[in-house]
């Protein structure tokens, strides 16, 4: 399989996992305020550290969003666009968040789809410090107590980004669904992947979030996106017997948008991927 070379030397483990009990939560991002200031305090009026959300509906202006990019600094293997900034905003957002912390505050990584009055949908990274809402934009998801992901320094691709974390001082939830907070490594097969890691952790039923991006994509009716960096969105995510499907939405250096499901074994980490996995409610932990 294809591989993306980095800067640094591979870490181990390639695939980064922290067990949990997760909790189904739900809101509203009020208008007026910074979309990662909404998001913030969702999760901690729910008493959670971190997790998944997805962003459905409503109305963001301004909305500063990018693109992946190939990198010009001869160090990074990718890189992003420059900051696009829709003059009327966007709406009917699609979108799915990774909330975890950096620097000692609540951050988020988020990829979606969105409309900017361009006609097609758009697709990028959101950047949440930078878009502020204008009309309320529901928000679902799955979170734990006492656990989350924490953006770090990461030598092998010299990024900083997001591993999950178990947090100290936490007593951890007595009741909830059973999940998996789930980082995968450059170079591994996503699908593969995420089944070795759940199945380790006892996870065989259930469904799959999460945000990433794959060195060259390829889909399971052939089509392929032939460009090493992408952002990519899981729209659907199951998990079923062990075995794990997932349709996504991903968008390349030009833009341009694409959907599919991953074909199994085709589909490397370009620098990373971040994922929350939840069982079946009737799943036995």
């Amino acid at each position: 399989m294809r591989r993306l070379a980095h800067p640094g030397p591979p870490a181990e483990p390639r695939r980064e996992a922290i067990a949990t009990r997760l909790k189904s939560i739900a809101g509203e991002l009020r208008p007026g305020a910074l979309v990662m200031d909404e998001v913030a305090r969702i999760l901690d009026e729910a008493g959670c550290r971190g997790g998944v959300l997805h962003l459905e509906g409503g109305r963001c202006e301004p909305f500063r969003y990018v693109l992946p990019a190939l990198s010009t600094d001869g160090l990074h293997a990718a890189w992003y666009s420059e900051t696009i900034a829709p003059p009327d905003g966007a709406k009917r957002l699609r979108a799915t968040a990774i909330v975890g912390m950096r620097d000692g505050a609540p951050f988020l990584h988020c990829h979606g789809l969105w409309d900017t009055g361009e006609g097609a949908p758009r697709m990028g990274h959101m950047l949440p410090l930078e878009c502020r809402v204008a009309e309320r934009v529901v928000v679902r998801g799955l979170a734990s107590p006492d656990a989350g992901f924490e953006a770090v320094a990461d030598a092998e691709t010299a990024f900083t980004l997001f591993s999950p974390r178990e947090f100290a001082g936490s007593p951890g939830p007595a009741t909830g669904r059973h999940g998996l907070f789930l980082r995968l490594r450059p170079n591994e097969d996503v699908c593969t992947a995420i089944e070795t890691a759940a199945a380790q952790a006892g996870l065989r039923n259930g469904t799959v979030h999460g945000i990433g991006s794959i060195n060259e994509i390829v889909f399971e009716d052939g089509a392929a996106v032939r460009c090493l960096a992408t952002e990519i969105a899981i729209e659907t995510g199951t998990l079923a017997a062990g075995s794990v499907r997932l349709d996504v939405a991903a968008v390349d250096i030009a833009g341009a948008v694409s959907r599919g499901r991953l074909r199994h074994g085709d589909n490397p980490v370009g620098v990373t991927f971040e994922l929350v996995i939840a069982a079946h409610e009737e799943e036995p932990a």
